[in-house]
């Protein structure tokens, strides 16, 4: 395996190259498996198989799913993976090679290096899962400023594997290389097993003689602005934080840890508040204020004091905010130069006040009036990224999702850190316009200290013998003006000498940078405007031959002397992308929102939406038995079902089927005891018990609880800031001869119980990952079966479908998931037995 990168002016072109020999005298199935930045464009793919090369083209995403369908009409699919991570993204294809025979994987992909905090940053991902015999990587960069710094490092490397690490610079060039021995990367002395396995980063700076550079190409040119050495604006922050119930537990606590750790690093002459929505709106300070000791202090306090409670009230949260910064600014209760941001943190979807998206967009982009950047943390996979992202867009800001982990307060930290150093506000960069075209974004409401602002450009004067760039921009102190000047001819000579990097590469930056900023503009757009900026973003992605979320690369490969066909997406954050069904490329399920089910026979199923993806597994067990499904001590909630089976069972039927007949929800703290069957529903508030039947339409409303029949429908149960729950009736003929009626349980708002759930459903409540591997034909040629790896555990499942009854308790709904076999093994915690209770109110399990 080799990964060779070559870095031009900040733009990485990467070719991933793993070759394997089958050994064997037999067919082996092979899998190459590898995964790429977010912020990349996979460019070209290709296997070669005995010499004979199957190219992967890139093709209009509707034109490559009707060439996909068409295969899997003849049954000629193949399964090529794409999922997304935190900062990567997977590229999986699998193929079956001979007995002696040999492939070749070659992977191409692009993507424009970023800076932040003053360095320039490549991740590669080393996971080769095994011992390769030739493991190598080589990386090439070439700055026409000159290299100032560069580092590489490893999250997998030893003191031993350091030495391998080769690095070097000197003037435009700089060079690393790692290439371990196959007894270097093993674990230990005799282990087969691989320390391979980890981050493996590029890091490097340019020189700075000058704010920016200006570099022309072949016809294009590109702009690096980056000044040194400005005075800091002081900064108006307003952090407007989610506490609504869904943000208990670990959510607020981190928001606490990160708060505090933001406030340490808050400098004497900036101005901030805080504004916290739950169901209502509060906040800390009636106005901005200045961060003193004394105030500082104040506010440590009262940040960890923040606790949860109540709805989201977004919009409220939002407009409060906005209010107090434009208040401030009216007022000159702040400094006239000074730089506002709004950093907003939730993990919902509104549902108090102004709750409609579309709504909140409109009066948040009226108020804010472009006046000052809003940036959204999506905390968690609860919320609508789209609407998030749309919103801070449309206000010259950006989203970013907080992943719920061990380090979210440091993710979220992170974050503030980018911002916290604004240098420059209202940066314009001009060119002469008689002479370029296509200009990328070329203003710019704020450039922070260690970032960089690029633009680039088509020039369209052929007898054009020098470039100039201007750039104004307000000051901490004043207005501030620059001027770059670019030599063609000079440029030209620079692109002789780095010509055995990477040529044209200016041309392929522009059109990258170009792509991004429409899909950008796109996100916001409407109507006739949308569809221009997705045709050219199409036609640029088309004739660069990048996958981008309007392209597919549709792969073919040999199998049983047929071609098949497979499809490599680009993933979107927030969004489903084209994922057929019925093939072993499994289909996204599109879970209609975060929740977890049993039902049916009894089938569990259990969304897991950072995968956009499901697992479920069923129990099989006598009838009478039953389960503890839901146990949380801290709340007090807990949900257990008894199993009723069929009349008669059927002496060919190797197991009974069975279901749950009767359903029982305690609280403790609500003093509530809830009893449903197929025939009646038992209420127990306190001393005082209520009977109800399915013939009943009943919307009951007490403190803290309320419970809502819709007749010979559903019951469903919401209790305050705790979760709640939809039970669906399934009846069926009176005079069935084998079935009977029973029950069936959704959770909703899962998130609001404590880490400390457990239960056949409840230990799922936490968020749990997973990886699919070696996709392959199964039994039944509709449900491929799977290699699951979860808690360390490798489990066989198979692609399924399970009903969701929840708005449709006759038909259902078909969500896609994983089967686990054998009730579940391997996933839950212990052995199903272990559940089994004593009746549907006892709260000890085995």
């Amino acid at each position: 395996m080799k990964i060779d990168s070559k870095v031009t002016s900040r733009f990485a072109h990467n070719v991933i190259t793993s070759r394997a020999v089958n050994r064997a005298n037999v067919s082996k199935e092979v899998v190459f498996d590898v995964d790429l930045p977010k912020t990349a464009f996979i460019t070209n793919f290709s296997m070669t198989i005995d010499g004979v090369t199957y190219p992967g083209t890139i093709k209009e995403k509707e034109v490559a799913k009707k060439q996909y369908e068409k295969a899997v009409s003849r049954g000629q699919t193949a399964g090529l993976v794409r999922a997304s991570g935190r900062k990567t993204e997977k590229f999986t294809v699998s193929v079956n090679i001979a007995a002696a025979s040999k492939v070749t994987f070659e992977l191409t992909y692009e993507e424009l290096l970023k800076r932040n905090f003053g360095k320039y940053e490549m991740l590669i991902k080393v996971k080769p899962k095994q011992l390769i015999n030739h493991f190598e990587i080589q990386a090439n960069i070439f700055e026409p400023q000159g290299i100032s710094e560069l580092e590489a490092q490893g999250s997998f490397i030893t003191n031993d594997l350091s030495q391998v690490i080769k690095k070097s610079f000197s003037g435009k060039k700089g060079h690393v290389s790692f290439k371990p021995t196959i007894d270097q990367q093993r674990t230990c002395a005799n282990c087969s097993t691989s320390l391979l396995d980890g981050d493996f980063t590029i890091k490097y700076d340019v020189k700075r003689d000058r704010p920016g550079d200006l570099q022309i190409v072949n016809g294009y040119f590109v702009h690096f602005f980056a000044p040194t050495n400005l005075p800091n604006f002081p900064k108006n922050v307003v952090f407007v934080i989610d506490i609504s119930g869904s943000m208990s537990g670990i959510g607020i606590q981190q928001t606490r840890e990160a708060l505090l750790k933001i406030l340490e690093d808050i400098r004497e002459d900036d101005y901030f508040n805080f504004i916290l929505f739950g169901s209502d709106v509060h906040v800390w300070k009636d106005t901005l204020v200045k961060a003193t000791a004394e105030n500082l202090k104040e506010a440590k306090d009262f940040v960890r004091a923040i606790d949860t409670q109540g709805m989201t009230n977004l919009h409220g949260g939002l407009m409060k905010g906005i209010e107090m910064l434009t208040t401030a600014f009216e007022t000159n209760s702040v400094p006239k130069r000074s730089a506002s941001i709004i950093i907003m943190l939730t993990d919902g979807q509104p549902n108090e006040g102004v709750s409609d998206p579309t709504e909140i967009q409109v009066n948040v982009k009226k108020a804010i009036q472009g006046r000052y950047p809003l940036y959204n943390l999506a905390f968690g996979y609860g919320i609508d990224y789209n609407f998030l992202e749309k919103m801070a867009l449309e206000n010259k800001g950006l989203a970013r999702r907080i992943y719920p982990d061990s380090d979210s307060a440091i993710q979220m930290e992170g974050f503030y850190e980018e911002v916290a150093n604004p240098m420059l506000t209202e940066v314009e960069l001009k060119y002469p316009e008689n002479a370029i075209s296509d200009l990328t974004q070329n203003i710019f409401k704020h450039y922070y200290d260690g970032s960089e602002i690029v633009v680039a450009g088509r020039i369209t004067d052929n007898d054009l013998n020098s470039l100039t760039a201007d750039v104004k921009a307000q000051g901490a102190e004043n207005d501030v003006t620059f001027s770059e000047q670019a030599d063609v001819e000079e440029t030209a000579k620079a692109l002789q000498e780095q010509e055995y990097i990477f040529g044209d590469y200016i041309e392929r930056l522009w059109a990258y940078l170009t792509i991004q900023q429409l899909l950008d503009k796109r996100t916001v757009a409407q109507g006739e405007e949308k569809e221009n900026l997705t045709t050219e973003a199409l036609e640029l992605s088309l004739k660069y031959k990048f996958v981008t979320p309007l392209t597919s690369m549709v792969v073919t490969k040999p199998e049983d002397n047929e071609d098949k066909a497979a499809i490599a997406d680009k993933p979107v954050e927030g969004t489903d992308i084209f994922n057929p069904t019925h093939s072993y490329l499994y289909s996204s399920p599109q879970i209609p929102s975060l929740y977890t089910s049993v039902d049916g026979d009894p089938h569990f199923i259990i969304s897991v939406p950072q995968k956009e993806d499901a697992i479920c597994f069923n129990i099989n067990e006598e009838t009478g038995a039953v389960l503890n499904l839901i146990n949380d001590p801290v709340t007090g909630i807990r949900v257990n079902g008894q199993l009723i089976g069929d009349k008669r069972v059927s002496s060919d039927a190797k197991i009974q089927n069975t279901y749950f007949g009767k359903l029982g929800i305690e609280n403790k703290k609500l003093e509530l005891k809830l009893e449903v069957t197929p025939e009646k529903i038992t209420l127990q508030k306190g001393r005082k018990k209520t009977v109800f039947t399915w013939l009943d339409t009943v919307t009951l409303r007490q403190e803290g609880l309320t419970v809502i029949i819709n007749r010979k429908k559903n019951l469903v149960l919401s209790m305050g800031d705790g979760a709640s729950f939809v039970i669906v009736l399934h009846q069926v003929w009176k005079k069935h001869p084998l079935h009977q009626d029973f029950l069936g349980l959704y959770t909703l708002d899962s998130h609001k119980l404590s880490e400390r759930t457990h239960g056949l459903l409840g230990q799922f409540f936490h968020p749990i990952d997973f990886n699919i591997l070696e996709i392959h034909p199964g039994s039944d040629p509709k449900k491929p079966d799977a290699t699951l790896v979860i808690k360390n555990n490798k489990l066989t499942v198979t692609r399924g479908w399970q009903k969701d009854y929840r708005k449709d308790p006759k038909h259902g709904i078909d969500i896609p998931c994983w089967f686990v076999h054998n009730n579940g093994a391997g996933l839950i915690d212990g052995v199903h037995t272990d559940y089994i209770v004593s009746n549907i109110f006892d709260t000890t399990v085995n």
